[in-house]
């Protein structure tokens, strides 16, 4: 089995599951609907208390078990390996469209740099998605096919310094805009009465699931090629950090032009490609903002992207002993296949189903509530079934494994349960 070649090679491939453009767009669009900086402190609860002790318990059961997610999952318990099967399903389901929004962020690079303006709609209404994002799902699977050293750890260890070097630069651009101090309030400046409503802290909960890639399975791969001398405790608080980071100055750099422009603070994707690239256009130097803006994008998509492949791929090719280059290329079409549904519903064919388009209908039921089930199945089959003398190796702390199986086994369950609730009652 393939293993990293550092510890900060396999950070910089976690954080670059965790820095996807759920952080760039969906954070700061969650602060805009959830009283702006309000949203800050149950989102912080719920990464630190709820989020991270199943990142470590997944990285622990990963390099512990040493299989990818089918077989880590039936290695804890037999007849368990369906359990590892419906997350690679979930998983699958969730990389099929989001090759698709991959690709969108892959054409407004494009777009932006030959200086033309295409509104979203008129993006949407040829087939120019649905190229985009065969280039999006086959530069992904090429990326795996090339192994964890040479495809997944030198990608992210390439792609995750640029991200933050530009998020960086627009932060500092950030202060130039006339909007950035009161971008910069909202986004910082708690408004502690919605601290009272409970679908606040649902949508915390969720984003930081999602934003952490805990549930995914990914963490369970990742682990599974993790050395013994590599310290899971430390580096799990590195990679959130990180993650959080990114959030942060995300919204430092969106709520600024949002103000400056009298744009919509809650939207999501509407904001970053219909409302943003018009609001480029009065920047000084619009198009090197527009540019900078949509290559972080298409670099935090493409990271998780390969994250989620990498899932697909280590199980298929360890399930049916095949070579990773057959299951990459397996995965790869499969997800064209299936994804090309997702990439019709925001194309000239406008492919709906009650009239809600394909990628909108999967989004809801596999990136919200599917993620949801496969994280309380996570934590539930590997702190009930693995014995606490496997885990406290892997963690090196006798009182943290403690916490960490207290927590999974008991809180995040009833926290994940008391959000199902809340989501299928909203």
């Amino acid at each position: 089995m393939e293993t990293w070649t550092s510890r900060i090679g396999f950070i910089f491939a976690a954080i670059g599951s965790a820095l996807g453009i759920g952080n760039i767009w969906r954070f700061p669009a969650l602060v805009g609907q959830n009283g702006g900086g309000a949203f800050l402190i149950p989102y912080l609860i719920a990464t630190f208390l709820i989020a991270v002790p199943l990142m470590i318990l997944e990285l622990a059961a990963g390099r512990h078990l040493r299989g990818d997610v089918v077989t880590a999952f039936s290695r804890a318990r037999k007849g368990f390996k369906a359990v590892g099967v419906l997350v690679c399903l979930v998983v699958f389901t969730i990389l099929s469209y989001y090759l698709v929004i991959t690709g969108w962020t892959l054409a407004y690079i494009i777009f932006s740099i030959v200086g033309g303006e295409t509104p979203f709609r008129e993006f949407t209404s040829t087939y120019q998605p649905v190229l985009f994002f065969l280039i999006s799902a086959l530069l992904t699977g090429i990326v795996v096919s090339l192994g964890v050293r040479r495809g997944v750890e030198k990608s992210a260890s390439t792609l995750m310094p640029l991200a933050y070097v530009i998020l960086i630069v627009l932060v500092i651009f950030s202060p130039s805009l006339s909007g950035f101090s009161e971008g910069a309030a909202f986004f910082l400046s708690p408004d502690f009465s919605v601290l009272l409503r409970p679908g606040v802290w649902g949508a915390a909960i969720g984003q930081a699931f999602f934003s952490l890639s805990v549930g995914f399975g990914v963490f369970i791969t990742y682990g599974s090629y993790l050395e013994e001398k590599t310290g899971i405790l430390g580096s799990s608080i590195i990679i959130t950090l990180a993650d959080f980071l990114a959030a942060i100055l995300a919204g430092l750099v969106i709520f600024p032009i949002v103000f400056t422009y009298g744009l919509e603070p809650t939207a999501g994707a509407e904001l970053a490609f219909t409302t943003l690239p018009l609001a480029f256009r009065g920047i000084p130097y619009g198009n090197l903002v527009a540019v900078a803006f949509f290559a972080l994008l298409f670099f935090a998509a493409l990271s998780s992207a390969i994250s989620m492949v990498e899932v697909e791929v280590a199980a298929l090719s360890g399930t049916l002993h095949i070579k990773r280059r057959s299951a990459a290329v397996a995965v790869t079409l499969l997800a064209l296949l299936f994804g090309s549904l997702s990439a019709l519903s925001y194309s000239a064919a406008n492919l709906t189903v009650g009239g809600a388009p394909v990628l909108d209908i999967v989004d809801n039921a596999a990136g919200t509530v599917g993620l949801l089930i496969t994280s309380l199945l996570t934590s539930v089959v590997f702190s009930w079934y693995l014995a606490r003398r496997d885990v406290e190796p892997q963690i090196r702390s006798r009182r943290w494994t403690s916490v960490v199986i207290f927590v999974t086994r008991y809180i995040v369950p009833a926290v994940i349960v008391a959000v199902l609730v809340l989501t299928v009652l909203a």
